[in-house]
């Protein structure tokens, strides 16, 4: 599973509104500034020398405010006495200056920009969203449009270490068989379960109940109804190992002759039917069973 196919499967993310992932703190969308690769983020609420814009995305009304910035070095050398400039010269520079600008827009929110003219009365601030992408400040109307095309999960910074630090909860799983009805209704405290896969074969980790990280990386956990044993403690594992595990999860699992696993857990359908320790059967490893819940 790739970063974003792992967000996905994460029900905070999965159901997460348009508006939630604009506002995370990982919100970052790559854009085209002309030729410049750049990098779109939410910004702090500016003061009140913008150029404000009436513009429309489709057939929806929006106001783009703009702030002072040396790369409209036209509009900036009227910038002091843009109030006595006829409205139509300085949408004329807006149009030569500001042409990156909106053409990024257009492609990010996916509908056709115009320029309409200057906006009358400006928006209040919590209408706004405030953004900064390169050297350009703007804020632009926060309408359910925008939202829904800023805010999807392709959207956020796999990098973030505030998305990259959530914490889940796992357990190691270092055997996996069947058991008859009839072999699990006679386990008793003393008896001892082989387990040939420790020490041949690597560990994997079931994150969150919903992941299973190994070797080859992370995939979908499906619990098939065997017998697993398991960690007796949980783990804990942040969204940016599983990242990083996205191709090899080596590093998050026990190596073959590792070190020995120490007290178990025996799980079947997410229960624990029993709990034991490491041990052996001659040479064999083994679970022996301590107590029976």
């Amino acid at each position: 599973m790739r970063p974003l196919e792992i967000l996905s499967s994460i029900p905070k993310w999965k159901n997460a509104t348009s508006a939630q992932i604009v506002e995370s703190p990982a919100f970052a969308v790559v854009c085209r500034i002309g030729e410049e690769t750049a990098t779109l983020r939410l910004g702090a609420v500016e003061g009140g020398d913008t150029l404000d814009l009436s513009v429309l995305f489709g057939d929806i009304p929006h106001v783009l405010r703009i702030s002072r910035s040396p790369r409209f070095q036209e509009l900036d050398k009227v910038w002091d006495s843009r109030a006595d400039v006829p409205e139509q010269i300085l949408l004329a520079l807006a149009e030569k200056d500001c042409g990156a600008l909106f053409q990024m827009l257009e492609n990010v929110v996916r509908r056709q920009m115009r320029l309409v003219g200057l906006a009358g009365e400006s928006a209040s601030d919590e209408r706004m969203l405030f953004a900064q992408v390169s050297d350009i400040s703007f804020a632009l109307t926060r309408s359910d449009a925008v939202l829904t095309a800023f805010g999807i999960l392709r959207n956020l910074d796999v990098s973030n270490e505030d998305l990259r630090g959530e914490a889940f909860s796992s357990e190691e799983e270092y055997a996996a068989f069947a058991l008859s009805a009839a072999d699990m209704a006679s386990l008793a405290v003393g008896d001892a379960l082989l387990l040939p896969e420790v020490g041949s074969a690597s560990s994997r980790l079931v994150v969150d109940g919903r992941f299973v990280v190994g070797e080859t990386g992370v995939s979908l956990f499906s619990d098939d109804g065997r017998c697993r044993v398991v960690s007796a403690e949980p783990r804990t594992v942040t969204l940016g190992e599983l990242f990083d595990s996205a191709d090899d999860g080596s590093g998050l699992v026990a190596k073959p002759g590792g070190a020995a696993p120490g007290q178990l857990r025996l799980v079947q359908n997410g229960k624990t039917v029993a709990c034991g320790r490491f041990g052996s059967v001659g040479e064999q490893p083994a679970l022996i069973i301590e107590a029976m819940p």
